[in-house]
């Protein structure tokens, strides 16, 4: 189960790297990183203005799995699920990544730091999914699940918010 979701993340992630890393947007990508990561952190973590994550609705089409065999449902759902890029995510830190994919300098770095960027998520979209699917996990009282995405949305806010300070401090250090 991880593995159908962490490798198709860890190549799709890693093939995103290989192609930030070839274009020269390392100076414009840091200071997009501060910019994005200030916004959204400030949002994040005020409430006030709560912007929505920028992101796509598009989930797993049925179609692609309704009447398929087990194996092949977990691949097409690692496939599209564990990389991130076209699913709904509540968290304005997820968008970050790429700007610091482009931001991380040569191609080498790039797809290194994408690639662990894919292992990370598509493992943890996979043990979440994990957790899900236990039994009585399907019964949690909704008010607990509106409570902890406010706790992960303010976390993701204050991440943002470190981000920021040190794009910023990079950036400051690349002027003088």
């Amino acid at each position: 189960m991880i593995t159908a979701y962490a490798v198709p993340a860890m190549l799709a992630w890693a093939v995103l790297g290989g192609c930030l890393g070839v274009l020269p947007l390392a100076p414009a990508a840091l200071v997009a990183a501060a910019l994005y990561a200030a916004a959204y952190g400030l949002a994040e973590t005020t409430g006030r203005l709560r912007p929505r994550a920028p992101g796509t609705r598009w989930q797993v089409p049925q179609a692609m799995v309704m009447g398929a065999s087990r194996r092949r449902r977990l691949l097409v759902w690692g496939s599209i699920l564990g990389p991130g890029f076209l699913t709904r995510n509540p968290y304005a830190g997820f968008f970050l990544l790429p700007i610091l994919v482009a931001a991380a300098g040569p191609e080498r770095s790039a797809v290194l730091l994408a690639a662990a960027i894919g292992l990370a998520h598509g493992t943890g979209r996979a043990l979440a999914l994990l957790r899900d699917a236990r039994p009585g996990a399907a019964a949690a009282d909704p008010m607990r699940l509106v409570l902890t995405s406010m706790y992960w949305r303010r976390l993701d806010g204050i991440t943002l918010l470190v981000i920021a300070a040190a794009a910023a401090a990079a950036c400051a250090s690349r002027l003088s």
